[in-house]
């Protein structure tokens, strides 16, 4: 069995999506999963499976559907994969907090035509770079004021997306490879 993560969207924000992480780590359970771990309340999951990562996802959001209808995107990644986007870290020396330093999770890879007509330049100070499924993120100015959030590349590459500042990244990743 392989460690996965599984990241849920927008969930326990307010009180939309709400789900107590003990009720995930069931669902997930439940599932057959084993060493189920969870990290904060923002919906993050790890766990070990046979199943590929995106497979897995499909399997959670499912069960969260039908056993507490809750309808919410579960993006998953390999511990290997969660090692790969840690030690890429290309905002380095540039993204200076990791509060504002995030990585936005895409369900699929981003068409790169639509990518190269994103102009950074209209959106500094903040910064940003795509490599495979995963866009590295700089809000210096903190969430509230950031324009290049999950949202906007969720509307704009037309895919589920959902993110986690580096703090819980690196967390996500130290948990996977216990």
């Amino acid at each position: 069995m392989a460690r996965q993560v599984a990241l849920l969207r927008g969930v326990n924000i307010a009180s939309r999506n709400r789900i107590a992480m003990a009720d995930l780590r069931e669902v997930v359970e439940g599932l057959g999963y084993a060493d189920v771990k969870t990290l904060l309340m923002s919906g993050n999951a790890v766990f070990s499976s046979t199943d590929r990562p995106d497979a897995a996802a499909a399997k959670i959001r499912a069960a969260l559907k039908s056993q507490l209808g809750l309808d919410v995107g579960v993006l998953g990644r390999s511990c290997a994969e969660m090692a790969r986007i840690v030690d890429r870290n290309p905002l380095h020396g540039k993204a200076t907090n990791p509060k504002r330093y995030s990585v936005v999770f895409l369900s699929g890879k981003p068409d790169a035509r639509v990518m190269r007509e994103v102009d950074a330049a209209k959106y500094e100070p903040e910064l940003f770079e795509a490599h495979g499924k995963e866009i590295y993120a700089w809000w210096p100015d903190g969430l509230r004021q950031a324009r290049l959030t999950h949202a906007f590349w969720e509307r704009r590459l037309g895919l589920t997306a959902t993110a986690r500042n580096w703090n819980t990244v690196e967390k996500l990743l130290a948990m996977a490879s216990e």
